[in-house]
């Protein structure tokens, strides 16, 4: 939008004092004509930008400017700073800084509504992370390695367009470059990424649905009761929504839900050890039996 680009183009002067039209039309993808309209409005706004030609000239802002605080409303501050201090805390992007210099233009603090952390991730997870940001910001051609559920190995050349975060892993959003497909990998499956010179179009690739990859065929659903024992009434309200969980007279939970029947939902059966009972269907409770019998003669 084109406000948008307006208020950015005065970030951008407030940063670096001094930008050509080419540099700013390179950045928004627009025309050095567009640019010029751009700093038309802005000076019609009353903000004092002005331009230099020849050698070292550019587009400025008069030294003595400062982003007066009157230009958003209450709220629209309030938004603004509540944006900035979310991507903050998600990114190492210049957030940080830029919301301190506008919480004082403000004099305001940012509420710190959010606040993640990813210091449990391994250091290479960490690296991926940032890989892939730089190549979705930069537009830029990534290739990793990626393995299958099955272990299966390949090697992909991708155009990544968004990180994603669901179900307690982090994904990447991206459209293959030898599938010729949107696809969506998980990055704890991902290895060796590098971010090649390689760049890419600005499309509308979030537009297009990633398709199911091989290893993510849609398995069918089977109703689940499980008992679990109070010992594990913490994770009992962690993973299951207040709905599903029955309280039973001797301080255990039944718990009924709906999953895929596959190896994700033997496991996190499993997972509670001694703690959770199949009380149907009699199929699955069959099925976490040998499981168990499995388990126990490796380690008998």
């Amino acid at each position: 939008m084109k406000i948008n680009r307006l208020l950015e183009i005065v970030y951008i002067l407030l940063r670096q004092k001094i930008v050509t039209a080419r540099e700013l039309a390179e950045r928004f993808e627009v025309s050095q004509r567009t640019i010029y309209r751009d700093i038309d409005t802005l000076s019609l706004s009353g903000i004092p930008v002005y331009t230099e030609k020849g050698k070292g000239g550019g587009i400025s802002l008069l030294p003595e400017f400062v982003l007066s605080k009157s230009i958003f409303s209450e709220g629209e501050q309030k938004e603004i700073l509540s944006a900035l201090q979310g991507m903050a805390s998600t990114t190492n992007m210049e957030s940080d800084h830029v919301l301190k210099k506008l919480s004082a233009i403000f004099n305001k603090s940012a509420a710190n509504w959010l606040e993640i952390d990813f210091s449990d991730w391994s250091y290479s997870n960490g690296d991926l992370f940032s890989g892939f940001k730089t190549a979705i910001l930069e537009r830029r051609v990534a290739e990793f390695d990626y393995y299958s559920t099955f272990g299966e190995k390949t090697h992909r050349k991708a155009e990544p367009v968004q990180l994603w975060f669901k179900s307690k892993a982090w994904y990447v959003k991206a459209f293959c470059l030898d599938r010729q497909d949107m696809r969506l990998f998980k990055l704890s499956r991902v290895k060796n990424l590098t971010v090649s010179d390689v760049f890419f179009p600005d499309r509308d690739l979030l537009a297009i649905s990633p398709a199911p990859a091989p290893d993510r065929v849609k398995r069918p659903d089977v109703s689940l009761e499980l008992k679990i024992a109070p010992e594990m009434a913490h994770r009992v309200y962690e993973e299951f929504r207040e709905d599903l969980i029955e309280a039973l007279p001797d301080g255990s939970y039944l718990v009924t839900v709906t999953w895929p029947e596959d190896e994700w939902a033997y496991g996190t059966i499993l997972s509670f050890g001694e703690h959770a009972e199949v009380i149907k269907p009699d199929h699955i409770r069959e099925t976490i039996r040998e499981k168990a019998r499995k388990v126990l003669r490796k380690h008998s």
